[in-house]
């Protein structure tokens, strides 16, 4: 109090108007939420902002659970979905910083009796490095468990008997898979001795100061977690994944802007040195690109817009959707969350940035993309034979690919039926086709078999995945093995393979 007795009047008059230019900077983005909250009906969103070491806004809108009218603030825990990914790596890098685990061994050599598969390449290459930077060669993945329904998560062991299947070559593509992240939460497990929700509160969460995070919702939580919502307005019973290092955490706009600050080297003094500088810049080091062109490191997306380097993560699920960007030049942290499905938190994190960096822009309204007729290569014309490996049986395939672009498939004794938005690029051929896998996990949602096979050798490889459409609940997306050749045609080494009128 001494000190702002001894300034004079006209600096603290300019102090206070800077404070109040400082914020009200900000007033046309809680409009903009506001009038979006109503007009889409999203129950609520949540922002923090931090630049320069220090949180320079904060702050909830609409509601946190509906039914029993809790308002949104900072502090309100949501759903965090594939921001876990970060969540998770950075728990990772701790047991690599004291030699328990080596990001450039094989991910089986700290598994259990299951281990990854390699139906191409070789599992020894699928390194835990790869498997966090999504080039492990594992497919798209994820399973969800509701409370209300009878179906169980299976054990880590289970899911791998049943799903690890690297169905590219280790080190050949990117490809985002929720499976690996499982892999390193039950990694985790495995080398530190503990449970995946006790590592994260003991060795990340703490030692942060983040008190309002946890894996799913911690013991004493409940009252500050929001609940997550449907498209049609309808609260969704709790559910869990066989994936929790990739989706179940929970944390507030306020507890993640601050682990934000400490992946840019503006630890606050409250946090602890959990990972040294080095670890972090390796954690956001580029080693893989997707397909957008943009880059993933140790659980970090990493891209570039409008001149500006950041890092950080999304997430989008039922009931969900999250935003955390970090700007390591700018020493800027964006988080949004939301407890709906809906691009919002991108929109807001735009328009944040748009408030903060010359030159950002906002960009306009995606369209959607026109379906291009396929033109099949010669390659591909005719008809191929083979079959989907499932954990249960193996079910006899057909593919006919005809000059006039169409697509036929025929699955065991199932009907002919066409391939739906049909494509080949870079040697890919993907569509989806109406068809039943028949495994017991699969059967108990609705479904299309989405196809995503690789050209190689003369043989058409990779991934049948039960894409689950049963909204407005998210439903699972479960990968087989699926291995064609064309009809009549034997290969050296594939003497086991189906051969012509075999189906």
């Amino acid at each position: 109090m001494r000190v702002l007795r001894s300034l004079p009047a006209s600096l603290l008059l300019m102090g206070m108007a800077f404070g109040a230019q400082a914020a009200d900077r900000f007033e046309p983005i809680r409009s903009y939420i506001r009038e979006t909250l109503k007009e889409e009906s999203i129950p609520s969103l949540s922002v923090a902002v931090a630049r320069n070491g220090k949180i320079i806004w904060e702050e909830g809108f609409g509601w946190a659970n509906l039914e029993r009218q809790v308002p949104a603030t900072e502090h309100t825990m949501y759903s965090l979905a594939s921001i876990s990914k970060p969540i998770t790596a950075t728990g990772l890098m701790t047991l690599v910083a004291a030699g328990k685990v080596d990001l450039d061994a094989p991910a089986n050599d700290y598994l259990g009796a299951s281990k990854l598969r390699a139906r191409v390449g070789d599992a020894q290459d699928a390194t835990v490095r790869r498997v966090a930077n999504h080039t492990a060669g594992l497919p798209l993945h994820y399973q969800f468990f509701y409370a209300d329904e009878p179906f169980k998560r299976p054990s880590m062991d289970e899911t791998l008997l049943r799903y690890g299947n690297l169905v590219t070559a280790p080190g050949e593509k990117y490809e985002y898979s929720n499976l690996g992240y499982g892999v390193l939460d039950y990694l985790i497990e495995r080398v530190s001795g503990q449970s995946y929700a006790d590592f994260m509160r003991t060795r990340v969460f703490r030692p942060l100061g983040m008190i309002r995070t946890s894996v799913d919702i911690g013991p004493g939580l409940e009252p500050y977690a929001a609940m997550r919502y449907a498209p049609d307005g309808t609260a969704l019973p709790f559910y869990d994944f066989d994936h929790p290092g990739a989706s179940a955490v929970f944390s507030s706009a306020h507890d993640l802007v601050r682990f934000g600050l400490f992946h840019l080297r503006e630890k606050l003094p409250d946090q602890q040195q959990i990972l040294t500088d080095a670890s972090l810049v390796e954690m956001h080091r580029q080693t893989a690109t997707e397909q957008d062109g943009s880059g993933y490191g140790l659980g970090f997306s990493i891209w570039e817009k409008d001149g500006y380097r950041l890092f950080g993560h999304s997430g989008a699920m039922g009931g969900a959707s999250t935003q955390m960007r970090l700007y390591p030049e700018q020493r800027l942290a964006i988080v949004v969350l939301s407890n709906a499905s809906s691009n919002l938190p991108a929109k807001v994190a735009n328009r944040i940035a748009n408030v903060l960096l010359p030159g950002w822009t906002v960009p306009p309204p995606k369209t959607q993309p026109q379906p291009v007729p396929l033109v099949a290569p010669a390659a591909l014309l005719g008809t191929w034979v083979g079959s989907v490996s499932s954990y249960t049986k193996e079910l006899p395939v057909q593919l006919t690919f005809q000059p006039d672009g169409d697509v036929h498939a025929k699955l065991a004794d199932q009907l002919t039926t066409l391939v739906n938005n049909p494509r080949f690029e870079d040697g890919v051929f993907t569509g989806e086709l109406t068809a039943r896998i028949g495994t017991p996990d699969t059967e108990h949602y609705e479904y299309v078999v989405a196809l995503s096979l690789t050209l190689r050798d003369g043989v058409l490889n990779g991934g049948a995945c039960a894409l689950g459409v049963d909204l407005p609940r998210e439903r699972n997306a479960l990968t087989h093995w699926i291995e064609l050749r064309r009809e009549g045609v034997v290969l050296p080494g594939r003497p086991g393979s189906p051969t012509a009128g075999s189906l």
